[in-house]
């Protein structure tokens, strides 16, 4: 469940906070010689919300899972090289995602004992 919740906090995080507030745009279709370059949303680039999203489940089920963080890792870097290579993002936006997700992965972990703390 811990994944899940920190994919959410990742997306709300990535593209409900950071994308409003920062309004870049997608690397120049002139860049990459192929066509998948047509199909990429008009939304701000920085961040990568798929990255972050994927970091940020793979973070948070391995300490408990780790033979699952590690069956996560490698689907989750070709997600970032995916993000760069179809020039939907610059590598910037993919690495400031993937620190999105670490940052959405330790509040949910960290956040039940914050609250039973605070509460108790």
């Amino acid at each position: 469940m811990s994944g899940i919740a920190a994919m959410a906090v990742a997306q709300v995080l990535s593209n409900g906070v950071a994308k409003q507030l920062v309004e870049r745009p997608r690397p120049p279709k002139e860049w990459f010689w192929h066509e998948d370059v047509e199909d990429r949303p008009d939304s701000s680039s920085f961040p990568s919300g798929h990255t972050a999203a994927a970091v940020a489940f793979t973070a948070a089920v391995t300490p408990t899972w780790p033979w699952a963080g590690a069956a996560c890792a490698v689907p989750t870097a070709l997600v970032a090289v995916e993000r760069v290579h179809s020039g939907a993002h610059y590598p910037s936006d993919v690495a400031a995602g993937a620190a999105i997700g670490l940052a959405a992965a330790a509040l949910v972990r960290t956040a039940p004992r914050l609250l039973l703390r605070h509460l108790g």
